[in-house]
C-alpha cells in the first residue's frame, strides 16, 4: 500500500516544487541526486571512480513535449560523454528515450540517441538505454533493436516486474544484447505487472540466472544487474561461479545514495560495481520511485526532515 501510494505521489510534480523549498528536504535530496549540472554528477563519478568503481550518468527528465526539449536534452548527453572522455572517467551515460522525445516524434528519438550512441561510440564506450513504464516497453525495444544493428555496443534494460520481460529477454539474447535487469519501478496493472514483492523476487532471479547460461554466454550478452538485494547479489555471484562466468562478464549496478555500505564488501569478493549518479533539476519523480523502492529510504527521509542528512559516497 505504501508503495502504491508512493508511486501514485510521483507523479504529482506540484508536490516536488513544495518539497523544493523546504531546506531540510533539499538537503535529503542530495543524497540520491548528486546536483542540478553534469559537473557536479561528473565529480560524484570521480570519487566513485577513486574506489575503485566505475559510474553511469543519467540527465533527470522525461517525457518531453517539444522538438526544442529533446534536442537540448540530447545536447546534454553529448557533452557528458565529452566529459567523461575528457577527464578521463570510468563512466557511461544512462538515458531515457522519452527524455530524447519519443513522445514528441520516435523518428526524431531515435535520431537524437543515434548522435549521444555515435559519441559514445567514438569515446569507447556503452550507451545504456533506459525502460520506462509499460506504456513504452515494446517501442524502447523496437528502437533499441534497431540501433543494436549498428552500434551494438548498446545496452538495454528490462524490469523483472513485468510480466512480459521473460519474453523480451529471449528477444535480446538472441541478439546477443548488453541488457541490465531491474525490478521495475512504475506504477503498473496486475495484469501487466507483479503486485507482491516476492513474486517480483523471484523473477528477477530466474532472469539473472537466464542471461548466466551457457547460450547467452556464447552469444554474447553482458548482464548488468541492477538490485540493492543482497541475497539477490550473492545468487548471481554464486551462479556465475558454478558456471564459470567470468567476473568480466556481469557487473552489480547500485543507485547514489542506496547502499554504499554494500560497496567495499561486492568490491572484494570480486565483483564489478557500477553507481548510477543522477543530476538535474527535474528530480521529483525519480525521488520518489527511490522511495517506493525501499522502505529504509522513507525512513531516512523522515528522520532527517528534522535534522541534517547524512552523506553518501
Amino acid at each position: 500500500v505504501l508503495r502504491a501510494l508512493l508511486l501514485a505521489l510521483s507523479t504529482r510534480r506540484r508536490i516536488g516544487d513544495l518539497m523544493d523549498r523546504v531546506p531540510a528536504t533539499r538537503r535529503l535530496v542530495r543524497r540520491f541526486v548528486a546536483g542540478p549540472t553534469a559537473d557536479s554528477a561528473l565529480d560524484v563519478i570521480a570519487r566513485v571512480n577513486a574506489r575503485g568503481m566505475a559510474g553511469a550518468v543519467t540527465y533527470l527528465g522525461e517525457n518531453v513535449t517539444t522538438p526544442a526539449q529533446a534536442r537540448a536534452a540530447t545536447a546534454v548527453y553529448r557533452d557528458v560523454v565529452e566529459a567523461i572522455a575528457a577527464r578521463g572517467l570510468r563512466a557511461l551515460p544512462s538515458l531515457k528515450l522519452t527524455h530524447l522525445g519519443l513522445d514528441v516524434s520516435p523518428a526524431a528519438c531515435a535520431t537524437n540517441v543515434a548522435e549521444v550512441a555515435e559519441r559514445c561510440a567514438a569515446a569507447g564506450t556503452r550507451l545504456w538505454i533506459d525502460m520506462e513504464s509499460s506504456a513504452y516497453t515494446e517501442r524502447t525495444l523496437e528502437l533499441y533493436e534497431r540501433l543494436h544493428r549498428t552500434r551494438p555496443q548498446t545496452a538495454c534494460v528490462v524490469q523483472a516486474a513485468l510480466r512480459r520481460t521473460p519474453a523480451d529477454v529471449e528477444r535480446l539474447v538472441g541478439m546477443g544484447a548488453a541488457l541490465r535487469v531491474c525490478k521495475g519501478a512504475y506504477r503498473e496493472p496486475a495484469d501487466v505487472a507483479y503486485p507482491v514483492k516476492a513474486d517480483v523476487d523471484a523473477a528477477y532471479a530466474r532472469l539473472a540466472e537466464r542471461l548466466l547460461q551457457p547460450d547467452a554466454q556464447a552469444r554474447g550478452v553482458y548482464a548488468g544487474y541492477a538490485t540493492h538485494d543482497e541475497a539477490l547479489i550473492e545468487r548471481v555471484r554464486a551462479t556465475a561461479a558454478a558456471r564459470g562466468v567470468s567476473a568480466e562478464r556481469f557487473e552489480i549496478q547500485m543507485l547514489y545514495g542506496i547502499r554504499h555500505d554494500l560497496h567495499a564488501r561486492l568490491r572484494h569478493s570480486g565483483l564489478g560495481v557500477r553507481v548510477l549518479v543522477p543530476f538535474g533539476e527535474d528530480w521529483y519523480g525519480y525521488f520518489m520511485r527511490r522511495l517506493a523502492e525501499r522502505p529504509a529510504n522513507l525512513v531516512f527521509l523522515l528522520r532527517n526532515l528534522v535534522r541534517p542528512a547524512a552523506g553518501g559516497i
